[in-house]
């Protein structure tokens, strides 16, 4: 490895010679603020007699001595393409500018010193050679015909046009100044001698802002000759970022579908910041051959991806709607487990109707949970294994089974707990995707032509007792039902609908909302069509009474939509084996034995169980004791004097173990909880 400080423009002016940016790398995207930035210090330091040169970090390049047939020197660029293709759009936005005012001496002189090769073929024409989808933008820049245009977004285009904006005949002379005083430390690398994959990583962890997924490409095709770079990334690569690609943003999703496919293969969720190094201890880049095997199942996976992440590419109107609902829910955790289902659905192992009610399915687990107020944080481990229980011969009911069976904060919450939940819980104030998403559903089920709410500027949420009530209201119902009103079902489901005419209705009194007809464009209830409003315009008052009854057609109608599987389960007495978290308190009882990571433990005593759990943690990773409260929790010490009863986990280590059976069962749990283990200790009680 050499580095040496250079300026700029000599590097960008050498002879006959083509930078190239390698298909591993991430997309050119710096922003407009970037951008700006970098052109006022560019014009700060043209302007100045007393600074001479301008540091805007390291370009780090492999020759490879790789010529083209014409002598073109190829530097392939492993960091730096941003601020490298940054600085070309300024010299093209200069160029223009010399070719607008007729200075032909300056557009020649730039666009031959750095912009092109002159004397190259059309393929190595261009100084700066990008990847695909940037090397159109450019060649469609450099050619300024003004009869094409280029109607794709680019983030090169946009950077252009602020350049071309901003570069005048006042300014462009300092600018050009400016650019001669910037510098930069060049790395020339060897492949021979140095790793750049490695040298990479390191810059990427000094600050550069690279995703897991730009990781991930880098350690794919980095160490690969160009030849086979080409064809990993168009086989593989490009379609994977293709496909895990949320198209409403146009972002990519790429780091998250890698995540998630992790999750799927190795049963444990990895850290957002270390999907790369997991990827990288689970897959070896050894041959082209290795790189093809490992990647066709993830390819293919990917395919499911995209449906989950862009639903109108599902043909099948019913399995769209249900994943847009799992969508606008954002139901992200059960992607792992969605992605096995859709395999499912799509290899025939599944028929349409069971893959929709395994989509409704989770929608009801998941949306009876949010209602009842469990934590959503449970859901990752749920879905994480779930598909473990699917048994093909009794693929729903095995999935309704494996969520039955889940306890404490895990569990399917059933009918009496939700509904208690909904009847006081605020509706109104809860992400605006949930609230629609929650009416729609309501409004549209069993209707034959369903009415688009998401979107839909002309219906929004109205409150039936308004949230500033006019005296009105107070007279009618009395001050004591007007506070109860007030105070317990303002916002509840059961003072809410839909309106049209939200801003008409407003704070007027119940049978002047119900019977509205201004001008004969009946905006009352009576009027309305949605279902929503039906009990609504057959009552005279709004009071506790109707509130209540409004409720229980609700209610009904709620569990017809977020059903609870009508599978007969075990009695939970009947379970022989159970989650240490839900167990019963130990106290005077005895163990049959305990499964800890799968192993069976033939162990009776709480003691020794408490010993054993200890034991086998700090052996796998004592780090964990000292990062976290772990160790002062259990009193971790080398001194066995320090403990009124010590007992040893190893030779150096000591714990307390003067406690009873409950304190036991709870140190266990906080250690479990540490480790991430709270799903790997079952047992089971002495009948």
């Amino acid at each position: 490895m050499k580095a040496n400080e250079v300026n700029l423009n000599r590097f960008l002016s050498e002879y006959n010679i083509q930078f190239v940016i390698p298909v591993y790398q991430r997309n050119y995207d710096w922003t407009l603020s970037q951008c700006r930035q970098l052109l006022n210090d560019i014009l700060f330091i043209g302007t100045s007699d007393k600074l001479n040169a301008h540091f805007i970090g390291s370009i780090v390049y492999v020759h490879d001595d790789v010529y083209s047939a014409s002598g073109i020197k190829e530097l392939t660029i492993i960091d730096g393409q941003q601020r490298l293709t940054t600085v070309t759009l300024i010299y093209l936005a200069i160029y223009r500018l010399a070719m607008e005012i007729g200075n032909d001496f300056l557009a020649n002189q730039i666009n031959e010193t750095y912009l092109i090769n002159k004397f190259a073929n059309d393929e190595e024409k261009l100084k700066l050679r990008p990847t695909e989808n940037n090397d159109r933008v450019l060649k469609y820049l450099i050619r300024n015909d003004k009869q094409e245009e280029y109607s794709d977004f680019s983030r090169l285009l946009d950077n252009f046009n602020y350049f071309d904006s901003i570069i005048s005949e006042k300014n462009h002379e300092a600018i050009i100044k400016g650019l001669g005083k910037l510098m930069f430390v060049e790395i020339s690398l060897d492949r021979e001698k140095d790793n750049p994959q490695r040298i990479f990583e390191s810059l990427n962890s000094t600050g550069l802002e690279l995703t897991q997924a730009d990781l991930i490409r880098n350690y794919i095709l980095m160490g690969l000759n160009r030849k086979s770079q080409n064809r990993i990334y168009e086989n593989y690569w490009k379609r994977i970022e293709n496909f895990a690609k949320d198209e409403s943003t146009n972002s990519s999703k790429v780091s998250d579908f890698i995540r998630d496919y992790l999750t799927l293969e190795n049963k444990k969720i990895p850290n957002k910041n270390k999907v790369y190094e997991e990827f990288k201890r689970k897959y070896e880049t050894s041959t082209v051959e290795v790189l093809e095997q490992n990647l066709s199942p993830i390819k293919k996976s990917a395919k499911y991806y995209s449906r989950l992440l862009n639903p109108k590419n599902e043909s099948d109107k019913n399995i769209r709607l249900q994943l847009e609902y799992i969508n606008r829910l954002e139901i992200n955790v059960a992607y792992p487990f969605l992605l096995k289902v859709y395999e499912d659905y799509l290899a025939g192992v599944i028929s349409k109707e069971t893959f929709t009610d395994v989509l409704e399915l989770i929608q009801s687990f998941t949306w009876r949970r949010f209602i009842v107020g469990l934590p959503t944080s449970a859901l990752n481990k749920i879905f994480m294994r779930l598909y473990e229980d699917v048994d093909s011969e009794k693929y729903l009911t095995s999935i309704q089974l494996a969520l039955l069976n889940k306890k404490g904060n895990q569990r399917f919450p059933r009918n009496t707990e939700v509904i208690n939940a909904l009847k006081k819980k605020d509706m109104y104030g809860i992400k605006p995707k949930n609230r629609v998403y929650f009416l729609e559903r309501l409004e549209n089920h069993e209707n034959k032509e369903p009415v688009k709410i998401q979107g839909n500027n002309d219906i929004t949420i109205e409150h039936i007792f308004p949230q500033k009530p006019e005296q009105k209201w107070e007279i009618e119902l009395g001050k004591k039902e007007y506070n109860f009103i007030k105070d317990n079902y303002l916002n509840t489901i059961a003072n809410l609908t839909l309106s049209g005419n939200n801003g008409n209705l407003g704070n007027k009194a119940f049978v002047a909302k119900r019977d509205m007809n201004a001008n004969g464009k009946e905006q009352g209830y009576k009027y309305s069509r949605l279902w929503l409003n039906r009990y609504l315009a057959e009552i005279d008052r709004w009071g506790r009474e109707e509130i209540e009854k409004r409720f229980q057609i609700i209610e009904e109608r709620f569990l017809n939509i977020w059903k609870f599987p009508e599978v007969e389960i075990k009695k939970e007495t009947d379970f022989n084996e159970i989650n240490i978290f839900y167990a019963e308190e130990p106290t005077g009882k005895k163990l049959e034995y305990a499964v800890f990571l799968n192993q069976k433990l033939e162990i009776t005593e709480v003691s020794k169980l408490y010993v054993e759990i200890i034991k086998t943690l700090f052996e796998s990773n004592p780090q964990a004791f000292f990062i976290s409260d772990l160790s002062e929790k259990l009193s971790l010490t080398k001194d066995p004097n320090s403990c009124r009863q010590a007992t040893p986990i190893n030779k150096t280590y000591f714990i307390e173990s003067n406690m009873d059976s409950k304190g036991k069962f709870d140190k266990i749990k906080k250690a479990l909880t540490v480790f991430d283990f709270e799903e790997e200790l079952t047992i089971k009680y002495k009948e």
